[in-house]
């Protein structure tokens, strides 16, 4: 029985931890929900609209994994993350991983960008994380473990053309990784920092084939990086990330250095 037990353990590290994946209906999001959820995790499932997806995912992971939910909330409103953060903690009573990766693109040049393409990006961007994080670090204090994962962005790094507002967004989250971790390190909580490069997700696909080839052609592995390969590296620093705070772990095929 006891080996038996050492097994679950080694093959589900994340059994009896409770995750939030925010933004987790699609994309990068979904599979990282699909990765805490079978390494053991009890996984929430955040979506802002698109419920029918959301849901499917959960019932997947319940069906595969273990217990799964999806709860509605834009994290760019903090009455719905109260909502959202409440519905958790009274259902589970506890939240140990948080994963910070709902995100939006308003693309503009600066001069043409309106007051609310910049505020709407930065209120989900941003201003959402300090919603979800600051919701839920009482009860991570409380049990003296948590682990907080923000997705940012190689344009928080490099800058983009007529993503002045994402940048911007993007790259305040690299600040608040590394001044929330000198805060939280005390108990037993790591804050870290994901930044995909070009990942194969929907809005890459949707860009036109020539334009896809330009960019491939300046990432030194001649590709681009897949959900799966982000979702890696979240799951590590879950799992295996002990010693490790207020880093940045770059995905992006050597295009930034």
């Amino acid at each position: 029985m006891a080996l038996l037990e050492g097994n679950l353990v080694q093959s589900k590290p994340l059994l009896g931890k409770v995750a939030l994946v925010t933004g987790a209906s699609r994309g990068i999001g979904l599979n990282v929900a699909r990765e805490l959820s079978r390494y053991g995790a009890i996984t929430v499932v955040n979506f802002n609209s698109s419920a029918d997806k959301a849901e499917e995912l959960a019932a997947e992971l319940s069906r595969d994994h273990v217990e799964a939910s999806a709860i509605q909330a834009d994290v760019s409103k903090s009455e719905d993350v109260y909502r959202l953060t409440q519905e958790i903690l009274d259902r589970y009573e506890r939240v140990d991983i948080v994963v910070n990766n709902a995100g939006i693109t308003r693309d503009s040049r600066f001069l043409s960008m309106s007051l609310e393409q910049w505020n709407e990006v930065l209120h989900t961007n941003l201003t959402g994380i300090f919603h979800i994080t600051q919701n839920l670090l009482p009860s991570m204090i409380e049990h003296n473990y948590g682990r907080i994962i923000n997705i940012s962005s190689i344009i928080a790094q490099t800058g983009g053309f007529g993503q002045v507002n994402y940048s911007a967004a993007k790259a305040g989250i690299l600040g608040l990784t590394k001044s929330l971790a000198l805060e939280t390190v005390k108990y037993n909580i790591t804050v870290n920092t994901v930044c995909p490069g070009f990942i194969l997700t929907d809005m890459v696909a949707a860009v036109p084939e020539k334009v896809q080839e330009k960019i491939k052609s300046k990432i030194p592995m001649g590709r681009f990086g897949t959900p799966q390969e982000v979702a890696n590296v979240v799951r590590f620093l879950a799992v295996d990330g002990d010693y490790i705070t207020g880093q940045c772990i770059n995905v992006n095929g050597g295009l930034y250095m």
